[in-house]
């Protein structure tokens, strides 16, 4: 199947200067790039769909670039943003790039032997922290007007607002945004741009810098943004304040799986076909199970596979898997400390005297203590009616009737539930 057919198939193509574009990049050998914010020390999940898209170029004999703004950083990109992003310091974003370079070396393949399809990995500071400010504004800036500016959605929802203004520096990101675009066009002959659909604004002012600096054509294809059933971004956990990392010391592989794995029913068509590199026919079969037996979670259980695959590498993708299931199985007690942790980090939790837990408590009083029974007696016919469990082992008989720290994972935690999913952890310290 031909590129075209294939992004249509998955609804990667939002926006695009000229169609025909799409067959171009189909018959490969043209030069594209994304460009990635260097804001944090990883990128996360929200970008995996924008390094997807470089990873399909690149198959289809294309050329990649993906270009780190670590000069773009400086100023930081206000598009549709609520106020203004704090600033960092040079080696800040310096230090940022270089964990990112690792970063993509997993996805993109940056060796000689991919020859003409190499990809490229740049840092646009390399341009934007050397030029002059004189010859920017000349060279640059005479080819914009203020009013062209303002008019772009991303620029004019900020200056509509009265309650947060915007910068002179966020407002020249555009001319820098655009520079890039110019550069890369000069020094590399690349020939398209693609971005998230809120960079249209900024994508399409650098193919017009293109056209009036050199009066060759080139390309802008956006895709659109996924989002929650509640409007908010996807890739933020479920709080909305903290985001999924792609980095494993910031969001471990059980962590991303045990999130996809949650996925609303609604936004899995879209993110199978954006997030992974599954053939058409397999997830129609999915998108079929998601209607017909959604509780059975194939679909997500798919995604999550493939995701952490691709981020992590397959052992990562099974050790989660099998972190999962042991939260529901006595296996729970081979898990190490920190998927422990990482799998137990949404119940309550509680830290008890280890001379109390040492000396034994009531299971009784361990439930009510726990939040997972209401009274003694309560919690006594939850344990008769065989739905108690310590580390996933079931309570029952006069042996279980103390639970003491001799059960204890790593010889401090307590995993304590009730029927199905009311968990608490309980901390020896």
């Amino acid at each position: 199947m031909n590129l075209r057919e294939d992004w249509q198939f998955r609804g990667l193509v939002h926006q695009t200067t000229d169609d025909s574009v799409l067959d171009r990049l189909g018959a490969g050998g043209v030069t594209a790039y994304i460009g990635f914010d260097p804001t944090g020390s990883s990128l996360h999940l929200g970008s995996l769909m924008q390094i997807c898209l470089l990873r399909r170029l690149q198959l289809a004999g294309n050329r990649p670039i993906a270009l780190a703004g670590g000069g773009t950083g400086l100023v930081g990109d206000p598009s549709f943003k609520d106020a203004e992003r704090p600033l960092l310091t040079l080696e800040q974003l310096h230090a940022n790039v270089d964990a990112i370079r690792v970063q993509l070396s997993r996805f993109l393949d940056f060796s000689p032997e991919a020859g003409a399809t190499q990809a490229l990995l740049l840092n646009n500071d390399a341009w934007l922290t050397t030029v002059p400010l004189t010859d920017f504004l000349r060279d640059v800036g005479k080819h914009f007007t203020v009013n062209q500016m303002i008019a772009k959605e991303a620029v004019r929802s900020r200056l509509e607002r009265d309650d947060v203004g915007l910068s002179f520096t966020e407002f020249s990101y555009m001319l820098l945004q655009a520079y890039d675009f110019l550069r890369l066009h000069l020094d590399y002959g690349c020939e398209v741009q693609l971005g998230g659909s809120d960079q249209w604004g900024n994508i399409t002012a650098g193919a017009e810098l293109v056209r009036k600096v050199t009066g060759h054509a080139v390309h802008a294809v956006t895709s659109p943004l996924l989002v929650r059933p509640d409007g908010r971004k996807f890739g933020k956990s479920e709080s909305g304040n903290e985001r999924v990392w792609l980095d494993a010391s910031l969001t471990s592989p059980f962590v991303l799986y045990q999130f996809l794995l949650n996925t609303d029913d609604a936004m899995v068509p879209a993110m199978l076909r954006f997030y992974t590199f599954l053939d058409h026919d397999e997830i129609r079969r999915l998108d079929e199970t998601l209607r017909v037996a959604p509780q059975d979670r194939l679909a997500q259980r798919t995604l999550a596979d493939a995701v952490v695959t691709f981020v992590h590498g397959t052992e990562a993708a099974r050790a989660a898997q099998r972190a999962g299931e042991a939260l529901f199985n006595e296996n729970i007690s081979e898990l190490d400390e920190a998927t422990l942790l990482d799998a137990m980090s949404d119940a309550p939790s509680s830290t008890w005297s280890r001379d109390e837990l040492s000396r034994g408590v009531d299971v009784s009083e361990l439930l009510v203590r726990c939040g997972l029974a209401k009274s003694k007696g309560e919690a006594r016919r939850f344990v008769e009616q065989g739905g108690v469990y310590v580390n996933n082992r079931r309570v029952e008989g006069d042996d279980d009737a103390t639970i003491n720290l001799s059960r204890a994972l790593h010889d401090r935690y307590l995993v304590v539930r009730r029927g199905r999913r009311e968990l608490h952890l309980v901390v020896a310290a």
